[in-house]
């Protein structure tokens, strides 16, 4: 009996990624791990050299060649007249942010399982933009957080600058001879496509450990904004909009289950200018409030809230900080509360029920939403 003979299947070559060798930055690393996030580039090889003969055979180049051209995919930012940015950004990209600025939407939409199309994707584009990849951009080209006529006076209080995504990056770029982590899913090729010799491999692998961590850091942002901060939109402005039930001036939040609030009400906050910030007065004679009271008005001081979704859960009342990365409250717990606990704190406040307050006042906790509330009402009236 004859057979048919079994096609072969066509082996394909993976795709070839080039960038530079030697010194690497946060840019690059993260600009490689996002292109194998995509089907195009898995599996793709990884090539580091700046031979301009051998990027010439690369599908894709980043960060190095001297060349912005999406239809050949080169993504180089360090031509003099490359002045390319992000939509209503005005930061300098990097190849960070080239790649993203190309491939971040199909990046998204594959991540969560949303239609490239959903306005969702749209929305996470250009908050992963502003909160993550806006900073690397800035860092690379060397533009500074603060206009430096604003710092001339300033000095810090502590070196901060060792902390960041860019710092430990750069940190792996010393060899300690501390062990590398295994970069099986992470190829690297030399020209010869056969395993590089010391010192390359090493410096490859330390390469390989930097995109894994700017890609992992990447992922974690977008699933948390995904999962967490865009769904939690919706709730936060219900309970903005009806702040005004739980206190006549408004300035009291109040979530049924812990919510990530604070980016989203400072949003509200300012889009809310043109808008009444508290109900109109039943008495046609009342006097208009005066320019300090409607800034008051229109400010949120305290954040009530369940520690989890449990029904015998503690409750929380969390001062709002003056602006998002302020360790400073607007209004504080009060000075007399700070530091105190259980019968202590339920005797100085006079709130049954009491848990704490943080020696900075910035928190505090109730085992009952009542007396939550009711120690946001006391506060409110130092």
């Amino acid at each position: 009996m004859s057979t048919s003979p079994v096609p072969k299947r066509v082996k394909t070559s993976p795709t070839l990624i080039g960038t530079h060798n030697g010194h690497f930055h946060a840019d690059e690393a993260l600009a490689v791990y996002l292109l194998r996030l995509l089907p195009t580039y898995t599996p793709s090889t990884l090539l580091r050299t700046r031979d301009p003969s051998l990027l010439s055979s690369c599908h894709t180049v980043v960060d190095v060649g001297g060349e912005y051209d999406p239809s050949t995919n080169r993504y180089d930012h360090h031509q003099r007249t490359f002045n390319t940015t992000f939509p209503s950004r005005s930061t300098k990209l990097s190849s960070a942010g080239l790649v993203y600025l190309h491939f971040g939407k199909a990046i998204i939409a594959q991540r969560t399982g949303l239609s490239p199309e959903d306005k969702d994707v749209d929305i996470l584009w250009h908050k992963l933009y502003k909160e993550f990849i806006e900073a690397i951009d800035a860092n690379d080209n060397g533009i500074p957080v603060y206009p430096p006529s604003d710092t001339t006076t300033l000095t810090k209080r502590f070196n901060d600058s060792g902390i960041t995504l860019s710092s430990l990056v750069s940190d792996l770029n010393n060899d300690f001879s501390i062990s590398a982590p295994p970069t099986h899913d992470l190829e690297t090729a030399t020209t010869n496509g056969t395993t590089p010799p010391h010192p390359q491999a090493e410096e490859d692998a330390r390469f390989l450990a930097a995109s894994a961590l700017m890609g992992t850091s990447f992922l974690r942002k977008l699933t948390g904004y995904h999962t967490s901060w865009l769904p939690a939109r919706s709730t936060v402005l219900a309970a903005y909009e009806s702040r005004f039930q739980d206190d006549a001036q408004g300035r009291l939040l109040v979530f049924r289950e812990p919510t990530p609030w604070k980016d989203h009400l400072y949003t509200f906050e300012s889009s809310s200018s043109d808008t009444p910030t508290s109900p109109p007065s039943s008495s046609s004679n009342a006097d208009p409030p005066n320019p300090q009271q409607q800034q008051q008005q229109q400010q949120v001081l305290y954040v009530l809230y369940p520690e989890s979704a449990s029904p015998t859960a503690k409750w929380r009342i969390q001062a709002v900080p003056a602006h998002k990365e302020s360790f400073e409250s607007r209004q504080p717990l009060p000075e007399a509360w700070r530091g105190l606990r259980d019968e202590e704190l339920s005797a100085r406040s006079g709130v049954e029920g009491a848990v704490f307050v943080h020696a900075s006042g910035f928190i505090g906790g109730n085992v009952s939403e009542e007396g939550a509330r009711e120690m946001a009402r006391r506060a409110l009236e130092v």
